[in-house]
């Protein structure tokens, strides 16, 4: 007989499992070192590295200029020399300035150096909407950054995830750009391992079991979906919800797997339709499990238009009910 050890948790939003992800890894490695606008004595815009400057000072926790470009461009060049940099985008749609950087040097010196060199560095990034934030703070890109091979892409939908994600990101010996779901970052708590872990990057989770039809999304979009299954249940729709976590690369066996159980697709993301993650998912069925298929693959997406204001925020995102309406058409094709 054996005594299984008991796992010690703590009850952490999302926010708060970041802090404590980058507290742990800045404790663990002296070579992490935080870079971003306000993240120092002001924690940052969203508090995700409160009380970290006065902990580890700041040669470690390093208030930068409003410079997207020159974070980015400065982490690179620390990454190459060494260190590992974890560099923070205030909002997602900051990032436009510093992408030239990405990808066309932090994406490329791995190959460029025949191996020689590599960029171990994280690039955090909140994104989306639902938080009433202006114009260009709520833009979700995703699919420009899966689109270069050379930087992985991931997606954390709850805290235990983002936490154990993010420390495996800091890991890496590669560039990962780690966005974090701004609608989740308070929206609830849950238990979160305390301590050292990792969860595996490119490795979805299947967030509930079902037979009639696989739901795919990522960030905001999970609650969202789960929340339409679960609804669904009453009618006697069963849904499979599948959490990608990892954008870049995909989990093209879990994806596999899923459709060929159910042999129907719904992939809600919130980004605009065109051009979205959504369709490589797509592709990803269409190259494995296409035979499998007994309906037409649906998305649920935000429409073509650049993120609105706060009137309009509410409609533009996928919500439970455009969600249902595409799982029952889809089962009932």
């Amino acid at each position: 007989m054996t005594l299984e050890t008991k796992i010690q948790t703590s009850k952490l939003t999302m926010v708060q499992a970041v802090t404590d992800a980058l507290r742990i890894m800045l404790r663990e490695k002296s070579e992490v070192l935080l870079m971003g606008e306000d993240i120092g004595s002001n924690g940052g815009v969203f508090r995700a590295t409160e009380s970290l400057f006065e902990e580890f000072g700041e040669d470690r926790v390093i208030d930068t200029p409003l410079s997207e470009s020159g974070i980015i461009g400065v982490s690179i060049g620390m990454a190459v020399n060494g260190f590992i940099p974890v560099a923070e985008i205030q909002f997602l749609g900051f990032i436009y300035p510093a992408f030239e950087q990405i990808m066309t040097h932090a994406t490329r010196i791995r190959m460029r150096t025949m191996g020689k060199f590599s960029i171990p560095m994280v690039i955090r990034a909140p994104y989306g909407a639902g938080i009433r934030a202006p114009e260009i703070h709520s833009d979700s890109v995703e699919a420009l950054f899966t689109h270069m091979p050379g930087i992985k892409v991931v997606c954390p939908s709850t805290p235990s995830d983002a936490k154990g994600l993010l420390i495996a990101c800091i890991e890496d010996p590669d560039p990962v750009l780690f966005m974090e779901p701004l609608k989740l970052y308070r929206a609830g708590r849950e238990d979160v391992p305390e301590g050292k872990y990792t969860v595996e990057i490119g490795k979805a989770r299947i967030v509930k079991e079902g037979h009639d039809v696989t739901v795919i999304s990522w960030g905001a979009m999970v609650p969202e979906s789960l929340k339409a299954a679960e609804e669904l249940e009453a009618k006697g729709i069963s849904a499979e919800v599948l959490d990608l976590r990892t954008l870049y690369p995909l989990d093209r066996e879990a994806i596999a797997a899923s459709v060929q159980k159910t042999g129907r697709v719904v992939i809600v993301q919130e980004a605009q339709m065109t051009g979205g993650v959504a369709n490589d998912v797509m592709a990803v069925v269409n190259d494995t499990s296409f035979l499998y298929l007994r309906a037409p693959m649906a998305r649920v997406a935000g429409f073509d238009v650049p993120v609105p204001m706060f009137a309009l925020e509410e409609h533009y995102l996928p919500d439970t009910e455009r969600i249902k309406k595409s799982i029952e058409k889809t089962v009932h094709f």
